[in-house]
């Protein structure tokens, strides 16, 4: 008899489909053909269409007219005064009178150095939080394409699942029919198969529900019917903890943009506390009347008295401190929030490892025996569905295992920031 199970369970192995192997997460027939992006392919659409990309790109910009701004020198400012002059002694001569004023402020060039870099700063903050922008965008892309290759794994198990239970009931109602076995069978046979059709559409509702939300986030030159290439269950290497946390300290955009806050608000506290000096201006003088002809050449200063800029400077340091503790808390946030994503990395690729490496084996290897053991009528066709329920929960969790290990490790490279 153990011969026969042994011959049975050989025949099985060439009839019941079984887990695909690491990395075959094919398209299933059922889904429309259509032109096949890689993740690559599909980033590059997202930077160059998405609306949010431009929006960035564009604050960007209105950074980079601060700098210009900044750099300008004053304006001259030009008086213009026209009259008429009226004897008051004899033998004064009465008559038009012209005065012209040309005032040309001194730009202190303290004062110019601190606010250009100031505005510099404000820059490298802009452009840190665009790359910030970009790098969320992104992640987002990667979680939604690989979470419509679990969902199109699911379909594909779900599928498998739906030909066996059809296969189970049309045996089953042949031994029914027969004699051979109870109606109880038949009835059992038929919830497993309602079951199957129900997790299949399940299944495909999820996978139309990726679908769209994939194409979301890449934008609307996505064509509809589009297909994906890549892998659920690839491998990424990650690097040492140690390691991503200095890549992280290094390249994080919301870290370098902290970063480039502090030292703007370094700089405009400088150069609030610089206005305080005294503000010089060159003044040339012309005055004309019907026997004068007056030129005069001077300065005009703007003596800080009456206004210190107090509240300036108290507001300038107050928001350099508010920039600080921002940076200090990125970088606590920052190290706490990799060290979660490394973590649950390993987790993940513990779990991989043991569904792949042992427990989907045995499972499917116990589902093949109850099968063989079913067809010489060894065991019941509750022992056989009770085996087949193991199995798909294995590989069920094998598929969630394999997303979830693409989420840490998306997650990894979002705060990892690589160039």
């Amino acid at each position: 008899m153990l011969r026969k199970v042994l011959i049975a369970v050989a025949l099985t192995a060439a009839t019941v489909p079984a887990l695909a192997a690491p990395g075959a997460d094919a398209v299933p027939a059922s889904v429309q053909p259509g032109a096949a992006y890689s993740l690559q392919a599909l980033r590059e659409m997202a930077r160059a269409t998405h609306p949010s990309v431009a929006a960035a790109e564009a604050y960007v910009e209105a950074g980079r007219a601060q700098v210009t701004t900044a750099g300008a020198y004053p304006n001259p400012e030009v008086e213009f005064l026209a009259g008429r002059s009226r004897a008051r002694m004899p033998g004064a001569v009465a008559g038009s009178a012209q005065s012209m004023a040309l005032t040309q402020r001194i730009d202190n060039p303290w004062q110019r150095e601190a606010r250009i870099d100031a505005a510099r700063f404000g820059l490298e903050a802009r452009e840190a939080e665009r790359r910030g922008l970009q790098n969320d965008l992104l992640a987002r892309l990667d979680q939604r394409f690989f979470d419509l290759l679990r969902r199109q794994a699911e379909l594909r198990a779900s599928q498998e699942d739906l030909g066996i239970a059809e296969q189970i009931r049309s045996k089953v109602a042949v031994r029914v029919n027969s004699g051979e076995s109870p109606r109880f069978e038949l009835i059992k046979a038929d919830t497993e198969l309602l079951n199957a059709q129900k997790v299949a559409e399940s299944a495909r509702l999820r996978l139309a529900q990726a679908r769209a939300a994939l194409r979301s986030v890449v934008g609307p030159t996505l064509p509809a019917d589009f297909q994906v290439d890549g892998s659920l269950a690839r491998s990424p290497a990650v690097p040492a903890l140690d390691d991503l946390r200095a890549e992280a300290l290094a390249r994080n955009p919301e870290l370098l943009r902290s970063q480039a806050e502090v030292r703007r608000a370094e700089r405009q506290l400088e150069l609030e506390r610089l206005r305080r000096q005294p503000e010089l201006a060159l003044k040339v003088a012309n005055e004309r009347d019907r026997e004068l002809n007056d030129t005069r050449l001077g300065l005009v200063v703007n003596v800080p008295i009456w206004d210190r800029r107090q509240g300036q400077v108290a507001e300038a340091s107050a928001l350099l401190s508010r920039s600080r503790s921002e940076e200090t808390n990125q970088q606590l946030v920052l190290l706490q929030a990799l060290e979660g994503a490394y973590r649950e990395y390993e987790i993940a690729r513990t779990q991989v490892n043991a569904l792949e490496n042992g427990i989907l084996r045995d499972a499917e290897a116990t589902m093949k025996v109850a099968e063989a053991a079913y067809r010489f009528g060894e065991r019941g066709i509750l022992e056989y569905l009770d085996a087949q329920r193991v199995f798909r929960a294995a590989r069920n969790e094998l598929i969630a295992a394999r997303y979830a290990l693409q989420l840490a490790v998306i997650e990894i490279e979002r705060l990892r920031a690589p160039q």
